[in-house]
């Protein structure tokens, strides 16, 4: 009998060693492995039929146990599970639709810490930074504030279910939106709105540019030390915009142009006229782009906005378009062999946006 005790106990340890890999915490670090079974989930997310993924893989470890209804500016989101300790939330990319790509050309910014008005009683209150120099694509915090209320309660009921570690997945504008939901989770935990044992951990796949440099410091703090990757084909331009402009105003408060004016007026006469100059010339042409990348991405976009979602009240933008990288990134080096099979087409041009081409360069990322 006591052998046989022994026999089960030791079968018992066997099979829970065996079983580990699947209930272990996720890990710090760029997994390929990860990666790749996530772009299979991403590609029937953001799928407008079935033949868009019929030779990519089905997920192998991975079920969907949800899709969410169409919301905001045609956003939509999935849920799946592996049945044990992990979960992936899936965030749709750019469809065909008008409202959608109006999502992606809304591209003023937003103050990084706000409220965002979707109806004059619904409000939205968001912290996806502290810094107040800290702003936002607002057309993709549109599309995060409606995706996120949907969200919370799945996030909340996979804890109940014994959930602890959750993937956070999107590709194109799905990958934009994934930036400012990873910051607005991270900072739902600090204010101890979400439980502090959930670990996240973010794959934004040919993500845009989500916001400005302040911006991208608050979330490369969040997430450091691999926990949230962006990666890029360096084919693609879709990770190249918004379009970035750059003034003094988006400088530190201590720079070398803050006192610029007082220092040429201490300038002789003709060195003071040739020295305004040349500061006027380099000053004014980016504070003028600035202001009508604000008009007509913000103001006039707005108006179109409003035809989709007819309460929605467009904020007060931030006066910056300076928009940079952000997060860490991982980069599929497009080289000659990838452009035999991948040739520029002017015709097409996500020729090398799509999931097919990132999938081909990540089999051969190391080599």
């Amino acid at each position: 009998m006591r052998t046989n005790r022994v026999c089960l106990w030791a079968l018992s340890i066997a099979f829970l060693l065996a079983d580990h890999s699947f209930c272990q915490s996720l890990k710090p670090g760029f997994d390929q492995e990860e990666y790749r079974e996530l772009m299979y989930i991403s590609a029937r997310t953001g799928a407008l039929t079935p033949t868009y993924y019929a030779d990519i893989p089905e997920p192998k470890r991975f079920k969907r146990v949800y899709r969410s209804p169409i919301m905001g500016l045609d956003n939509l989101w999935d849920l799946w599970t592996d049945n044990q300790s992990t979960a992936v939330i899936s965030i749709r990319g750019t469809t065909d639709k008008p409202e959608s790509w109006i999502g992606n050309f809304y591209a003023a910014m937003v103050p990084a810490k706000g409220e965002l008005k979707l109806t004059e009683k619904d409000v939205f209150t968001y912290e996806l930074a502290a810094n107040p120099k800290a702003a936002v694509h607002v057309g993709w915090l549109l599309g995060m504030a409606y995706l996120s209320r949907d969200i919370l309660p799945k996030i909340d009921s996979c804890y109940k279910a014994g959930t602890r570690n959750i993937l956070l997945m999107g590709h194109s504008q799905g990958g934009a939106i994934n930036f400012l939901l990873t910051s607005y989770l991270y900072n739902l935990q600090k204010q101890k709105a979400i439980p502090a044992d959930i670990r996240f951990k973010t794959y934004c796949s040919a993500g845009p540019k989500p916001g400005n440099l302040y911006y991208a410091y608050a979330y490369e703090t969040l997430t450091q030390n691999g926990w949230a990757f962006n990666v890029v084909n360096s084919a693609d331009w879709v990770p190249q915009t918004p379009m970035s402009i750059q003034t003094m105003n988006d400088y530190n408060n201590t720079n070398p142009f803050v006192n610029a004016k007082a220092i040429i007026k201490k300038q002789k006469f003709w060195q003071r006229i040739a020295l305004n100059h040349v500061f006027n010339k380099l000053n004014r042409p980016t504070r003028r782009a600035q202001k009508n990348y604000e008009k007509y991405l913000g103001k006039m976009t707005s108006g179109i906005v409003r035809k989709s979602l007819k309460d929605f009240v467009p904020p007060d933008y931030f006066r910056s378009n300076d928009y940079v990288r952000t997060g860490a990134s991982v980069v599929l080096l497009a080289d000659s062999a990838y452009y035999e099979l991948f040739p520029d087409d002017p015709k097409t041009i996500f020729v090398h946006h799509f999931h097919k081409p990132y999938l081909y360069l990540l089999d051969k990322l190391g080599q």
